[in-house]
């Protein structure tokens, strides 16, 4: 309990720091001196804190879901983007946007989350098909289904002339988050307390089907609880900061290395690691080359891919 604290405590600084980095002068002076209708207020109130907001809602929230896929797919390297989740909600923002370009964003992001949640439906129907000899082998039928879908998605977006746009919908950036912009990834976070109330059942159904059976549980409702809450997440996620790379991925496996498996423990500290640790490489991403700015993505898949091949190469000794 300690450790959390502290870990929440740390978060806490880094959400501080966040809204006294950028180009406006939006120091604590500066806010002193200054009314609530001069410049640097208005930079604080409409920009720098739903961003801060924006990226602890999207860290936490994309971290919960990729707890949740791997516990129902059964496999420590899969996450929405490994499982051709991503791929499957940009396909279905850029349909939602071909053929319903007057629609509000909630209801685009619907779309982009039915088309999530067919993906990762067909990512575990593969599955099933596939003789799985070695653990890797999961996230590799992901990557390769999601590389299908990404050149079906690119193809559709080259011959309509919305590349550009599709390239903004993949990169993940919090830029451009304004107040009135950010609000949808509050559904994330009920997801992620929804995971947090089922986090037993999601905990049970890990160990298999026929062990969820004897146990008196509904097996193929848990798989689609918690498909219904990763579609959501990273629906909500794309559609408003674009995709985030391997958060999913190793924000889980590095509280499992730390404070085990049951979930029902793990998802607090999933929560807020998440949150921390896309705060710090929004931080570090805005100082490296300040006044400019290095997208979250970029950031975020250069660690990421390093404690990836970490994970991996540990996975590797122990076997």
């Amino acid at each position: 309990m300690r450790l959390l604290i502290l870990a929440i405590l740390v978060t806490l600084v880094l959400a501080l720091a966040s809204l006294f980095i950028g180009v406006s002068d939006v120091s604590l002076a500066a806010l002193l001196s200054t009314s609530a209708e001069d410049r640097p207020m208005q930079v604080l109130l409409i920009s720098r804190v739903p961003r801060t907001l924006a990226i602890i809602l999207s860290g936490s929230s994309m971290a919960v879901a990729g707890l949740v896929m791997q516990m129902i797919v059964r496999n420590r390297f899969v996450e929405p983007s490994t499982a051709g989740t991503t791929e499957s909600a940009s396909l279905g923002f850029l349909a939602a946007t071909l053929f319903f370009p007057g629609w509000p964003l909630m209801g685009k992001m619907l779309i982009a989350a039915a088309f999530a949640l067919a993906g990762t439906a067909l990512f575990l129907r593969i599955l099933r098909a596939v003789p799985l000899r070695d653990v890797m082998l999961v996230p590799l039928v992901g990557i390769m289904l999601g590389g299908i879908i990404g050149a079906v998605t690119s193809f559709i977006a080259y011959r309509f002339e919305l590349l550009p746009s599709l390239l903004a919908w993949t990169m993940g950036d919090f830029s451009g988050i304004l107040r009135g912009r950010y609000e949808l990834l509050w559904i994330g976070l009920g997801c992620a307390v929804l995971a947090y109330i089922a986090a037993d059942r999601f905990t049970v159904a890990g160990m298999g089907r026929d062990f969820t059976t004897n146990l008196g549980l509904n097996y193929q409702r848990v798989m689609v609880l918690g498909l219904v809450i990763v579609s959501l997440v990273s629906a909500v996620v794309l559609v408003t900061a674009g995709s985030i790379p391997f958060l999913g991925l190793i924000v889980p496996n590095l509280v499992s290395l730390l404070v085990g498996d049951n979930m029902r423990r793990t998802v607090p500290w999933v929560t807020v690691t998440g949150a921390g640790f896309v705060l710090a490489c929004d931080i570090v991403g805005r100082i490296v080359r300040f006044p400019y700015e290095i997208p979250i993505s970029v950031v975020v898949g250069v660690v990421g891919s390093a404690i990836f091949l970490y994970l991996l190469l540990r996975t590797r000794r122990h076997a």
